[in-house]
């Protein structure tokens, strides 16, 4: 369909605003001679904040606590479509694992900041709470099992006026999940200009194409206002860095049929249509207040590999006994066709006589050998929508006893919705007639916010008014259990011969698991910043909350700055802080599979309040409790800016999945009258419990420097943490493995060192990514365990700008293609096993997918 010239041109207006200042670095310019004087004049631009503080916004330079500002145009000039990828690159104590073949895990990637877990981290979007994904990470490679954190990676960089993280606990000012830190993201709010980009690209070994479409275009909104709109469109192909399993290629070499060339698949899942859109709407209604709306709508598909299913070994499925004899089904209603015991004794059990005769030419009897004689691979995948909206008013009272007294009311509802699908498997139960595509089921989280909070400076003679800001929260926190369709979950007519129960890999959500849980808390909290003199600042911030379900909290925060000299300042902040379970946590139950020591095992997660959790240790949870500290300094002379910070975070009964935990015969009984499914096939259970304490400390450097160099403007930055955790009590329910895990997964040293060129009609940007030692673990297995080696990426991009309004990207992600740590442990017999068919630790902090390199055009009005 053609559009008209002035449709056109409103179409490209889904395009963005160029931002004046990214953190760290200068930014792409608009046009070649506009950045050349816009470059000059970010130099002496603060860097201003918002998150951290209820007074005035103010620069990071003069915050009592540690503070990094991403720039919109800064994130965007990256290889990597991924916010989550994207702040990696830029805040080094910010961690993100590939995670594949994890279970939901693969779909809404968990984060760390500071070592911990994704959920501990509050996300605001524009100063408001954003609402946690439905997704809670089963598989989370340890320090983030059970983990249920918020999507970040629906949030588009292109929509992105900065991002403030704010590197220091502060439950007592925005309430529960501050405890590592907040990450605020503000929108791009300009009522005029556009940008239209397209990029492409694809790693080094030829796979995982990538394409993105994204616009952003500033409007006016009447003229007092503004409507800034971003989209962004996306699809990225699969990657494998896989060899063949050994056993998939010994059936292969014994005459097996169709088994598949690459059995089992380790590589990042395919993405197809994400797509998602913002936006932020301002508009000022008196000189003394404003309307303000902003929200989103997001949705993709992602499809990715699981474990393989051995056609001789596959419990409830082809054998029950390890791969001994041959699991055959009688067909006949009274079960009278007497099928033969079959002995698998080599490695194509299809050549026996014994199974051609009894089995392959006995219409009475069935094996799945039949049908699937290669053994299958099930793809995990789901749909994943994000939707919110907030609306709010903001301003000041110009009379009575709230005169000069500042306002900012508000609404918030966000809605996650996650609705899994999985492919190319079966429910055993139901034999020869089975599917093989199943949706087992969905998960909702909902949450709605309302807030009033206000704000007042007061002169008591001191060098400013004192800033005294209070405030209301009620919060309420839905998550809803969706069962699956029937054949999912449902129990065939061949579950009393053995075979298992729901959709092989991922058994769907039963009804009697179906459900809808709540939960709702208010706060009040209260905020005083006051300047004692004109080089000492001090704040104090205290807040209680009340939970319907485990009570009232109370929490403080006590923060200083001091200004030794012009150019050096100190600063430190004290606070307690906490995390409450979240509704899923507590109610969620979920059958996976998963290898445990090497062998592949389903089992079950159960709610810590079901009776067997309880037999088995589990008890109802409780919040986390955290107090922490940081004590830093801040340097300033010239066009140098030199902060080092120093934190520590003590987090007492962290949440966690426990340690699965084997059954009994008589376990399997209760289980069964619980309505669990696929009781007979399982394991082992799991629970989310309070059953930890951790100790985190590190330290956080950060440097920047700004010269006229090589005939143009040179911004160079440095960027470096040291990050240390812990495990201070445990009990046996967590598991000395997953202690390791927590420990020593993470690299304890990240550092990225930046350069930013600008010449007339040429931008140049290079940054080195340093990554130390980690724990190198592969299936969660502790046999494969070893200390990886340090490693450095190099990204990079070069820009050309052919006018005001067109230009020309080239750039790499891990230009000289890095490769992960390769896997080199051995079996019991000393042959190097590759028997799940990886060829890299799926641990390592810079990915398994290797270089990447792209292509991308703008145009900007």
């Amino acid at each position: 369909m053609k559009l008209k010239n002035n449709a056109l041109n409103q179409a490209i207006k889904f395009a963005l605003a160029t931002t004046t200042a990214g953190l760290f670095f200068s930014g792409t310019a608009v046009a070649a001679d506009e950045q050349q004087q816009q470059t000059k004049v970010n130099k002496n631009v603060e860097k201003i904040a918002v998150v951290g503080t209820r007074s005035a916004p103010r620069s990071i330079g003069d915050s009592p606590v540690p503070i990094d500002i991403i720039g919109g145009e800064e994130l965007e000039k990256s290889g990597n479509t991924d916010m989550l990828e994207l702040l990696k690159g830029a805040v080094p104590s910010f961690n993100v694992h590939q995670n594949p073949i994890s279970d939901a895990a693969s779909l809404v990637r968990p984060a760390n900041l500071r070592g911990l877990p994704s959920d501990s981290t509050l996300v605001l979007l524009n100063g408001k709470r954003r609402h946690r994904a439905s997704v809670i990470a089963f598989l989370g490679g340890g320090i983030n099992d059970g983990a249920q954190g918020a999507d970040i990676s629906v949030i588009p960089s292109i929509a992105i006026k900065q991002v403030e993280v704010l590197r220091d606990g502060a439950a007592a000012q925005y309430g529960s999940d501050a405890i590592a830190g907040v990450m605020n993201f503000q929108l791009k709010d300009a009522s005029e200009g556009g940008k239209l980009e397209i990029r492409h690209g694809q790693f080094y070994e030829g796979d995982g194409d990538t394409t993105q479409v994204s616009g952003n275009v500033g409007l006016p909104f009447t003229d007092n206002g503004f409507a800034n709109l971003s989209f962004q469109y996306k699809t990225a192909d699969a990657t494998s860095r896989s060899v063949q399993r050994a056993d998939a290629a010994a059936l292969s070499a014994a005459g097996v049929p169709d088994v598949s060339s690459l059995a089992q698949v380790w590589g990042a899942p395919e993405v197809d249509d994400d797509i998602t859109i913002f936006g932020n709407v301002g508009l000022e209604l008196t000189n003394d207040s404003e309307f303000y709306m902003f929200g989103n709508y997001s949705e993709r598909d992602v499809r990715g590999g699981f474990y393989y299913r051995n056609p001789q070994t596959r419990s409830g499925v082809y054998s029950n006994d390890g791969g001994e004899t041959l699991l055959v089904a009688d067909l006949t209603p009274d079960m009278s066709a007497n099928c033969p015991t079959i002995a698998i004794t080599d490695g194509n059990v299809l050549d026996d006589p014994a199974y051609i005769n009894g089995v392959a030419n006995n219409p009475d009897c069935f094996a799945f050998n039949e049908s699937l004689p290669g053994g299958f691979t099930p793809n995990f995948g789901g749909n994943i929508t994000d939707t919110s909206l907030t609306i709010g008013t903001k301003g000041r009272f110009t009379g009575g006893f709230l005169k000069d007294t500042y306002y900012d009311l508000s609404g918030t509802v966000g809605l996650n919705e996650s609705r899994y699908f999985i492919y190319d498997t079966v429910n055993a139960s139901l034999g020869a007639d089975t599917p093989r595509d199943f949706s087992p089921g969905k998960y909702e989280q909902l949450e709605k916010n309302f807030n009033f909070d206000l704000s007042k400076g007061v002169d008591f003679g001191l060098a400013y008014d004192v800033n005294i800001a209070g405030g209301f929260e009620w919060h309420e926190e839905t998550f809803t259990i969706i069962s699956g369709d029937e054949a999912s979950y449902t129990a065939g007519p061949l579950t009393e011969q053995g075979f298992g129960i729901g959709s092989n890999g991922f058994p769907g959500f039963k009804p009697s698991q179906a459900g809808e849980f709540s939960r709702r808390n208010y706060a009040a909290y209260v905020d005083v910043e006051a300047p004692f003199t004109e080089d000492f600042l001090m704040g104090v911030a205290l807040r209680f909350e009340d939970y319907d379900s485990f009570g009232t909290t109370t929490n403080y925060k006590v923060m200083a700055q001091y200004h030794l000299t012009e150019d050096l300042n100190i600063r430190g902040s004290v606070s307690s802080g906490f995390r409450a379970p979240t509704v899923g946590q507590a109610n969620v139950s979920n059958v996976q599979t998963s290898l445990d020591s090497g062998v592949l095992q389903d089992s079950a997660l159960l709610p810590p309040t079901n009776p067997i959790a309880v037999q088995l240790g589990g008890t109802e949870l409780e919040p986390e409790e955290s107090q922490s500290y940081t004590l830093g300094a801040v340097y300033t002379i010239g066009e140098l800016f030199l902060t080092l910070d120093y934190y520590n975070i003590q987090v007492d009964d962290r949440i966690s999945q426990s340690d699965k935990i084997n059954l009994s015969q008589a376990d399997k009984d209760t289980l069964t009258a619980a309505g669990v499914p696929n009781v007979q096939g399982l394991a082992q259970v799991s629970f989310f419990t309070n059953d930890f304490d951790t100790t985190t400390q590190g330290i956080d450097l950060v440097a920047n420097y700004t010269a006229e160099l090589m005939g143009g403007s040179s911004t160079f930055s440095l960027a470096y943490n040291w990050n240390d955790t812990e495990v201070t009590q445990f009990s046996e329910i967590t598991g000395a493995f997953k202690v390791k895990r927590l420990e020593e997964d993470l690299p304890n040293h990240r550092a990225t060192f930046t350069l930013s060129q600008q010449w007339e009609s040429v931008s140049a940007f290079a940054r080195a990514n340093y990554y130390g030692e980690y724990q190198g673990v592969h299936v969660d297995y502790d046999a494969t365990a070893k200390t990886a080696d340090a490693a450095v990426t190099i990204d990079a991009e070069v820009t050309y700008f052919l006018n005001e309004s067109v230009s020309f990207s080239v750039g790499a992600q891990n230009l000289f293609d890095q490769d992960a740590e390769k896997l080199d442990f051995a079996d019991a017999t000393g042959i190097p096993n590759n028997n799940w068919g990886g060829q890299y630790y799926e641990t390592s902090p810079f990915g398994i997918n290797g270089g990447f390199y792209y292509a991308k055009a703008t145009y900007t009005f």
